[in-house]
């Protein structure tokens, strides 16, 4: 028999190498898939036709003709449904290409793709081991993956980006209201077009009180539009991670912020409210925001905004809470009133159940939701909901209830009796909501016992 030759030296090819692999899938796997064995079968298809068209072979030309299997799941962006190049990991812990959640998050969005969450920040870290780990399958597969994405040209500060930026904030310092409003307008546009642009406001405290010097000298509300583009202009600048303590600290900013928050166009109200969310990611922030004053006003913004300033309000509500100094001052402030009406009207629910979920450890907090009928409200959105995590929100909002307020128990068993509803989340869901439904059980199984016996 003739001896198959390769071009380029000795050696086993590469394509019976991966049939090898294919091959080995199926004999020791018990649990192979079906493409395993299509891989296999079109591997040997391939070699087939390519013997009895020539007595050698190039490798490259085999590649070519063997189909590229699909990427395990876990390479695929949940976003782009592609394989990823550039995974990162979110706040919430989930992996996801960078291009594509960075649009996500430029779209105004505040909570993961996936689990919903409202996130803590939007700081993306590079997933260098899943990273790795799709190099090595491309690399297995002859797949050419680009290599890793540098953000070094957006940190580049041009002398003439800086020497613009910084006569406009002279003009904003010390030139008449017509000037300043066109100012305003400018350094608002350079710093959403620029971002590199909004590292030098962290340089100097002189920085963004000469940005904010026109709403010093008056009535803050006086020019909406002026105070519009200055409000937006902190919220850009507050985004990079290095400007939030410096900003936040500065005493002329959280007055100003909070000022915007209760009297501001809508557009200004949400964007003092984004602006505070995206301070309040740096956890020392978090309680200097909170004795400004901003939960009131957040608050009020949550109940009488539209749904974009609702949403940035709840992020940054959210976030403030998470210190637990700060969950008695929330609740004292009316934010369970406010969150079950807008749940019970299922506007934001997401977001909404994740606050009421962080303030649950409150005792306070549940002694409010049994008042405002929490139990029925959320046992109604684990039947409705197809959500995992709203699930998981409320069956853990009913766990603490359980636990804290024994009253409540007799109408959980109720709808239990009758609709199963904690015994069939128990059964479907996520394994987090499963403990908080046995949990569940366990409690009413001794409740029921004790009613019988007495």
């Amino acid at each position: 028999m003739a001896k198959t030759t390769v071009d380029g030296g000795g050696g086993l090819p590469a394509a019976v190498e991966e049939l090898k692999r294919a091959v080995n899938s199926v004999v020791e796997d018990d649990d192979y898939s079906i493409e395993a064995t299509d891989r296999a079968m079109q591997c040997l298809c391939a070699l087939k036709d390519l013997k009895l068209n020539s007595n050698a072979f190039d490798i490259r030309s085999l590649s070519l003709r063997l189909p590229i299997p699909p990427p395990p799941h876990e390479f695929v962006c949940p976003l782009s449904r592609q394989l990823m190049k550039h995974p990162v990991v979110l706040a919430s812990g989930q992996t996801y290409d960078r291009p594509f959640i960075q649009k996500w998050l430029k779209d105004g969005n505040r909570t993961c793709p996936e689990t919903k969450q409202v996130l803590s920040h939007s700081v993306l870290t590079p997933n260098h081991l899943v990273r790795k780990m799709i190099s090595q399958w491309c690399q297995k597969h002859g797949i050419e993956l680009p290599g890793p994405s540098h953000d070094e040209d957006q940190d580049i500060i041009t002398n003439a980006d800086r020497d613009h930026l910084n006569s406009l904030l002279e003009t904003l310092y010390s030139s008449n209201l017509s000037e300043q409003k066109k100012a305003a307008k400018q350094v608002r546009v350079l710093t959403k077009q620029i971002p590199s642009l909004r590292a030098v406001f962290g340089e100097s405290n002189d920085t963004v009180t000469k940005l904010l010097n026109p709403l010093l000298s008056g009535n803050v509300n006086a020019h909406p539009d002026l105070q519009e583009d200055l409000i937006t202009t902190v919220l850009n600048v507050s985004i990079h991670d290095s400007n939030k303590k410096l900003v936040a600290e500065n005493p002329i900013v959280l007055p100003l912020l909070i000022e915007s928050l209760k009297f501001g166009t809508l557009e200004t109200r949400s964007n003092s409210a984004a602006a505070l969310f995206t301070l309040s990611a740096l956890d020392s922030n978090k309680q200097i925001i909170v004795k400004a004053g901003a939960l009131k006003p957040l608050i009020d913004l949550l109940e009488e905004g539209q749904p974009l300033a609702i949403k940035d309000a709840a992020s940054a509500i959210f976030n403030l809470s998470v210190v637990h100094e700060n969950k008695g001052k929330a609740v004292s402030e009316g934010t369970i009133k406010v969150i079950m009406k807008k749940i019970k009207d299922r506007i934001l629910i997401d977001e909404l159940l994740a606050i009421l979920a962080l303030l649950s450890t409150h005792h306070k907090a549940i002694e409010e939701m049994g008042e405002l009928g929490a139990v029925s409200c959320l046992l109604s959105i684990i039947k409705e909901d197809t959500s995992d995590r709203n699930k998981e929100n409320c069956i853990a909002i009913l766990y603490t209830v359980c636990y804290n307020d024994r009253t409540k128990l007799k109408e959980i068993w109720i709808d239990e009796s009758t609709n199963g509803t904690i015994s069939n989340l128990a059964r479907s869901g996520t394994s987090r909501a499963k403990r908080k439904a046995n949990g569940i059980l366990e409690r009413l199984d001794r409740y029921v016992s004790l009613v019988h016996t007495t």
